[in-house]
């Protein structure tokens, strides 16, 4: 029996709580699949009910969900991790981004799975391998890095360790497709992935330009949000470039590769943020949104999100 075949009929087990875990309970009930949540921390275990309401709440309002009370009926929260993971056939680990607190949670979860159990990391840097090592259900383990909200952003990088069998990957490739997620495969493992690596580009020349006064960070964000930001809501980099030149990629290479060779010549080596640029970054942040409203103004990306996605629908279906 696939993966995917396992979770519909035996459901899937969330393994932490917190904002991601939500994210992913809501991705799997959304595709009809039983839920079971489990989190060491009883006070993300009580607010998860409420957390879950709003969300599909508001998920309907845009028209992208159907009968919010019976996705959120198809979740349930455990007690116990051996509660939540027996008999299951796919389970999503969206515990503390730390190396000893996801190696603790493998090595319990080494003596509990059942043997073609699947476990997909939420790890937005970490390899698995760095917290599967030596385990007997190291083969089935892997990374599957969502993008938050992922009931919003479907992106999710599936990595594996040099150990994970072939298989495990197409079977969670194949769930991740089933329950309406976008699975990007990565060859092999890398610190940071593809996503974050890419981020962190962008977030390296932001610094950068910050710090030495080209701009402000608020005319920086507009730069992406108002220029870069609206090409790669429905296209990646490489697309735009080839559309950005009368003869495709090849032209566009040969006219500005040069420059960009420029650009990457003036950085030289990397240096970490300091605490005196995050401090200035953080003044004008916080002068633009003080820190108690950080919650509201994430309801609002992801309202905004929720208004996207589903633009983005009516346009697929248009085509």
């Amino acid at each position: 029996m696939s993966t995917t075949d396992h979770a519909a009929s035996s459901g899937v087990a969330i393994v932490g709580a917190g904002l991601v875990g939500l994210g992913w309970a809501i991705v799997f009930a959304r595709a009809g699949i039983e839920v079971r949540v489990f989190d060491r921390s009883k006070d993300l275990v009580a607010s998860l009910p409420a957390k879950l309401e709003q969300s599909l709440s508001d998920l309907e309002s845009f028209g992208l969900i159907e009968r919010p009370q019976e996705i959120a009926a198809r979740v349930s929260c455990c007690e116990t991790l051996a509660e939540a993971v027996r008999g299951i056939g796919y389970v999503q680990e969206s515990v503390l981004e730390r190396v000893d607190v996801k190696r603790a949670l493998y090595e319990e979860l080494d003596g509990l799975l059942d043997e073609n159990t699947i476990v997909g990391s939420s790890s937005s840097g970490i390899p698995s391998s760095d917290f599967t090592e030596g385990l007997s259900i190291a083969p089935r383990c892997l990374v599957a890095h969502p993008v938050n909200p992922p009931y919003l952003v479907p992106v999710v990088e599936l990595v594996p360790a040099s150990w994970t069998l072939p298989e495990a990957v197409d079977q969670v490739h194949d769930l991740m497709h089933a329950v309406g997620q976008h699975p990007v495969r990565v060859a092999r493992e890398l610190r940071g992935f593809v996503l974050n690596r890419l981020q962190g580009v962008l977030l390296r020349e932001a610094w950068a330009l910050f710090e030495e006064g080209y701009c402000s960070a608020a005319d920086i964000d507009a730069t992406i949000s108002k220029g870069l930001g609206l090409r790669w809501a429905f296209m990646g980099p490489f697309e735009t470039i080839d559309l950005n030149a009368p003869g495709g990629v090849r032209d566009y290479a040969n006219r500005l590769g040069g420059l960009y060779l420029d650009i990457a010549s003036e950085r030289g080596e990397p240096q970490p943020w300091s605490d005196e640029l995050i401090g200035r970054v953080e003044a004008e942040r916080r002068d633009a949104l003080p820190l108690d409203g950080l919650q509201d103004r994430t309801e609002w990306r992801d309202r905004r999100l929720m208004a996207l996605a589903a633009h983005m629908r009516s346009m697929e279906a248009a085509e």
